[in-house]
Formats: C-alpha cells, sequence, structure tokens
C-alpha cells in the first residue's frame, strides 16, 4: 500500500473535520485502554468544540484522499516552544508509520530548530517509544486527574 501524503488540513470543510473527529474518538478509545483512564477530555468533545479549538491541522492523507491521522499544535508565539495538542492515527493505519510521517515532517519542515513539547498518557507505550525515538526528552510526569499519569517530553530549543 502507498504511504500517504502529508498535507494541511482545513477543518473549516466538513468532511475533513468530521473524519478528524472520527479519528480522534477511535483513537483516544484505544489510547484510553493502554492507559487505563476513560476520562480523556477529547473523548467527550463535540464536533464544535474540535472545529472552535484555535490550532494548526496537519494530516497525512492515504492514496484514496482518506485521512491516515493528524497532528495538530497550538500557534506558538514569537521564540516560545511548539506545544502538540494531538497526534491520533486511525486504527485502521496502526504501525504503518503514520504518527512518525506526520511528526518527521512538523519537526523538520514546519517547526526546525524550535522546541517542542508534547504530553501524553505515561502508560503509551507507542507514544512514549515514538516520542524518543524522534530524540524528545522526558521530563517529569504528573497526574492532573486522579488515575491519570501524564509523561511530558521536550524536544530542541
Amino acid at each position: 500500500m502507498p504511504s500517504p501524503r502529508v498535507r494541511p488540513l482545513e477543518l473549516a470543510d466538513e468532511a475533513t473535520a468530521v473524519a478528524v473527529h472520527r479519528i480522534g474518538r477511535a483513537a483516544y478509545a484505544v489510547e484510553a485502554e493502554l492507559i487505563g483512564f476513560d476520562g480523556i477530555p477529547a473523548l467527550g468533545e463535540s464536533l464544535e468544540d474540535l472545529r472552535g479549538r484555535a490550532l494548526e491541522w496537519l494530516g497525512a492523507v492515504g492514496p484514496e484522499g482518506e485521512i491516515a491521522g493528524f497532528l495538530a499544535w497550538d500557534r506558538p508565539g514569537p521564540g516560545g516552544p511548539v506545544t502538540l495538542d494531538r497526534l491520533c492515527v486511525d486504527p485502521a493505519w496502526f504501525r504503518r508509520g503514520v504518527a512518525s510521517l506526520l511528526l518527521r515532517h512538523a519537526l523538520e519542515d514546519l517547526f526546525p530548530g524550535r522546541p517542542v513539547e508534547v504530553t501524553t498518557g505515561a502508560a503509551n507505550t507507542p507514544a512514549v517509544t515514538l516520542y524518543t525515538r524522534l530524540g524528545f526528552t522526558r521530563g517529569a510526569d504528573f497526574s492532573p486527574a486522579p488515575g491519570l499519569r501524564m509523561a511530558s517530553f521536550t524536544r530542541g530549543g
């Protein structure tokens, strides 16, 4: 199967927004199982809430035009760190390098040399492994809610 290509996503487009919402919910449901915590905020996010977020969106698009995964980040201030908000892959595309493709593209082409921050569930082994493999340094773990342990990562800067 051909590799997906990377392109910006525009959530003003209804079909794109619906696909991103569906993929995000499916990916976060898998993470909830991995980390043993079903209170991930994105699982309860409505389509309107998702579209209302002030985020930049990058997608990995498959050969049929389907979104295989996406990366979203807060618009950084001048010289400040880029904070990744979410990196989600459609479960149908798991283990095909989609997350690596998106993250490498962002790090090398969109914000080279900029500090980048991200958090994930500490028990989300696939995500922890990805961030470590791509040169992120693990910082302190923290618990924003009872029963939830998060891992923080930084790269560059």
